[in-house]
Order: C-alpha cells, then structure tokens, then sequence
C-alpha cells in the first residue's frame, strides 16, 4: 500500500497574523480552562446553546417540511464551519475561533429566513429595527441563560468582535456609520454591548472572522444551487452560461460524458467549493507572505479585508448570485411562501405587541407598564427564537389557521 503524504497545510503551526490563542478577556472573568482554549470552550458554549438547536428548524431558502433534503440554517451551519475551518488551516490561523464564528454567525436569524427578517425589521422599525447579526450578539450576550454567574454566553472578546464586525467596520475613522448603516444607524443592540465592552466597531475584523464570512459566501453559492435544482426551479442547461458554475460543467461533460444528472450535480457542488475555497487560500497566502501583515492587529488595520475572493473569482461570485437571484430567492414559487411566511410573522408581532400575556410568562416579566420600544423589543426577540414549526404552531392558536407553505 502506497504510503500517504501529509498535506503541508495540516500541520503548518499558527502564523503571526492569527489571534493569540489567549483572548484578551471575557465581560465576566473566569478562570482557564486546563484542558481547552478559549475559542474552543466558546466553539463548546455555542453548540451547546438552545438559538444553535433551533436552527434545525429554521429556514435556509425552502422551509424545513417541503423536502428532507434542502438546507436548513444548521445544516448550511455545518457547511460554513467545514470551510472556514479548511481555509483558517491552510492559513495558518486559529481554526477554533473561525470555527466558532463560523457556528455563531446565523443564531439571531428568524424563523423562514430572510422573509421573516425582513417582516420582523418592518415591524420593528418605528423602535429600532430588527437586524440578525445584531441579534446573534444579542443572543449570546443576553438572551441565552444557562450559567449561573451570567446571562448569555459570555464569550470571548475576539469572538464577539468577529461575530459584530465579519463583514467589515460598522464605523468610519471619524466614527460615523460606515455605508449600509448610514441611513438608520447602529443597531441597538450592538450600541448597547458596546457601551460595556469595547469592540473597536471601526476597524476590520481578524482575519478568523474573514475566513468564517466568506465560508459563509462560499456555501451558500454553492448549496443553493444543488437546492434550486433539486427543486426543479432550473437545470443544469440553465447555468451553461453563469460564470465558473458554466465552465465547471463543460469540465465535468469532458471528463464524465455519461454521467447522470444526480452526479453531475454533485461533482458540480464539489468543484464549485473547492475552485473558491483554493481561490480565497491564493489570495491569503500571497497577502500573509508579503510581510506586511505581522500581527492579528496588522490585520485589524488593513484597511481592507484580506481573506477574499481574487478579482475573476469575485466577478464570478457576483454572477452566480445574479443568476440565482431571479431564479431561485425571486422565483415565483419561492415568492409565494415568502408572501405567506412574512404574513405569519407580521401577524404574529402585531398579535403579541398588542396582547404580551399572549407570550410564556417568562417572557412577560419586567413589561408591566413598560415603554413600548422595551415591550417591543422583547416580542421581536420571542419571535425571532421561534422555529419556522414553532411560528406555525403559534399562528394556528392565536387566529385557528395557519398558512401551508408549500
């Protein structure tokens, strides 16, 4: 038997651009733990928590009960942590943390996806809004309660930095929002955390956080396509043109002639990660060998995110979502059950806003005479924990009916 060659980048030690494998702190102190660091307890606390279970049942594009095998948000989970993991190694950075935010980076998404977001910031938005990634801190910093000498999680400061700040700055040098939050601000909820620890919202994230956000991308291009020919919303003949996805094809037909639909499109899957994956790994060591990079700070102060796509590559990024936009988020028959998620959701609020004790009794406590943006706020987190099951359940027994989204 041949004997197998180790790959370089299973064994390549930690580069100088990772974090220190000891966080600067937590919120709470606590003790070391003997025998994991930080980010792998905060990978632990994650797994462990209630918001990850409940992904199981939360939307990814089609909800949970159309088919056993379309994406929900754990196992798309599953797949983001897979590839920031394998990009976080052959980078030489701490595979624990990007595993970490990576697992983290979807907990405060509602129930049917973007659909119920959207609906929940509607109903939000004369008291703030509704924003995801702000609610996963929120999760993890609040609303998850479990320990006994904290609420939340309390996790590391390099994972809560990376969880707020993997797509970018929140802030301008000058300290305004940078653009996507120049219209309606800061999400409270990061505000709020801020005020406690200092998250340094104006500067880019480390280069673990990077890796976990493009995982993101990486995935999502690449298992919505399986799920949009699954579906039968297009076909294989349909992504003859769409950049790389077209290419990779005319590959597969070379070197596999015969090969049935169910294969080609896997095969098509695999090489479409592995082609981006190798690409996002090109472009990380040529930035981390040019010697200006020597710290996770040096990261932090690039000005520029240095885990990415190369300019090809980001413009075949950019095609496949252009493809799929249309013909697959804005296809008709997604759109229907979107029209009706997002009535449950809306309903759901209104319901729940103009009634609280409609709500578990834990979820009532501390409202009696509140302020509106306070009751608000916490009926949006009730329902934003929901599971895309439990919000159908609930519907049915406040109005006796409930949409099938199908």
């Amino acid at each position: 038997m041949a004997e197998l060659e180790i790959p370089d980048c299973v064994i390549r030690p930690r580069g100088p651009w990772a974090v220190a494998p000891q966080s600067r702190g937590r919120l709470f102190a606590e003790p070391q733990s003997p025998t994991r660091t930080d980010f792998q307890r905060d990978r632990d606390r994650i797994i462990h928590s209630t918001a990850f279970r409940r992904l199981k049942h939360k939307t990814q594009v089609f909800v949970a009960h159309e088919g056993d095998h379309y994406r929900t948000r754990l196992t798309h989970t599953i797949e983001v942590a897979q590839i920031a993991r394998s990009i976080a190694r052959s980078l030489a950075l701490d595979e624990d943390l990007a595993e970490a935010l990576a697992l983290a980076h979807d907990l405060g998404h509602t129930p049917f996806g973007h659909t119920g977001e959207d609906a929940l910031d509607e109903a939000m938005r004369a008291y703030g809004g509704f924003d995801h990634n702000a609610q996963s801190l929120r999760i993890v910093t609040r609303l998850e309660r479990r320990y006994a000498e904290f609420d939340g999680l309390n996790l590391a400061w390099e994972t809560l930095e990376g969880l707020v700040k993997h797509n970018g700055p929140l802030l301008q040098p000058d300290g305004s929002p940078v653009e996507r939050y120049r219209e309606r601000g800061i999400p409270v909820a990061i505000l709020e955390y801020q005020a406690q620890q200092n998250l340094e919202l104006e500067s880019f994230a480390s280069a673990e956080a990077q890796a976990a956000a493009i995982a993101d991308d990486i995935a999502y291009n690449a298992h919505d396509i399986d799920d949009g020919l699954r579906a039968g919303l297009f076909e294989l003949a349909d992504l003859g043109q769409v950049p790389l996805a077209g290419e990779l094809l005319a590959e597969i037909a070379d070197r596999h002639p015969d090969l049935d639909r169910s294969r080609t499109t896997h095969e098509l899957m695999r090489r479409v990660i592995t082609r981006l994956v190798e690409d996002v790994i090109g472009m990380g060591k040529a930035a981390f060998t040019s010697g200006l990079y020597r710290s996770s700070e040096d990261v932090r102060a690039a000005g520029k995110m240095l885990i990415a796509f190369s300019p090809p590559v980001a413009l075949a990024d950019k095609g496949i979502k252009g493809f799929l936009y249309p013909n697959m988020y804005r296809h008709e028959r997604v759109m229907r059950v979107r029209m009706h998620a997002a009535q449950v959701v809306t309903r759901l609020f209104d319901r729940l806003f103009a009634d609280i004790s409609q709500m578990p009794a834990e979820w009532c406590e501390g409202l009696e005479g509140a302020r509106e943006d306070k009751r608000a706020r916490r009926v949006a987190d009730y329902i934003a924990g929901m599971t895309d099951t439990f919000a159908i359940n609930e519907h049915r027994r406040l109005f006796g009916t409930a949409p099938d989204l199908r």
